[in-house]
């Protein structure tokens, strides 16, 4: 399954963040307090006192975007590359059922492209192009809705325990006067 937007920041958002970093360093050059700043910004003050270190260290330019947190292990190029791969299934690469799992993802990945990463790398760099969880749309062909209403009604009854009820007589702590 795809998401309509792949995960993390785009890189407008990633701008308009670092527009309020500098907006910041402007008043900070200024000698405005961090509590003001962060009101007028509407941030945390944690954050401005992070940007008023960074400000001192590197002037404005120590306020910049970076780009993003992490650069992934694959280009979008090879990330098409291992899509195409993905869509011919787990068969065609040697294993025996047809799901993918992270792990045969990542051995994938180790096969075609010579690159290690970690199981939790793979996840985010799936989630980061719009892969998500597989989950059934539907119930199983197998399965008899006259056979589960009959459990339901028949079978589960005797299975249950019956439920205490409170009242007088229950042994309920809850109620005023017990100890």
């Amino acid at each position: 399954m795809r998401y309509a937007d792949g995960g993390g920041l785009t890189a407008e958002r990633r701008a308009a963040r670092e527009g309020i970093r500098l907006e910041a360093g402007r008043k900070f050059a200024r000698g405005d307090r961090n509590s003001v700043i962060a009101k007028n910004l509407w941030v945390s003050e944690r954050s401005v006192e992070q940007w008023r270190r960074n400000w001192r260290e590197g002037g404005m330019e120590g306020l910049k975007s970076k780009g993003p947190s992490k650069v992934p292990k694959l280009s979008d190029e090879r990330f098409a590359v291992l899509e195409k791969e993905l869509a011919k299934g787990p068969g065609a690469h040697g294993w025996e059922d047809q799901r993918w799992t992270l792990e045969r993802v990542r051995t994938l990945i180790g096969r075609q492209f010579e690159v290690r990463c970690s199981i939790a790398g793979v996840w985010r760099l799936l989630h980061r192009h719009g892969w998500s969880w597989p989950s059934p749309a539907r119930c199983a062909q197998e399965r008899d809705e006259h056979a589960v209403e009959l459990w339901k009604k028949d079978v589960r009854p005797q299975v249950e325990a019956p439920r205490r009820r409170s009242g007088h007589g229950s042994s309920s702590r809850t109620r005023p006067g017990s100890r």
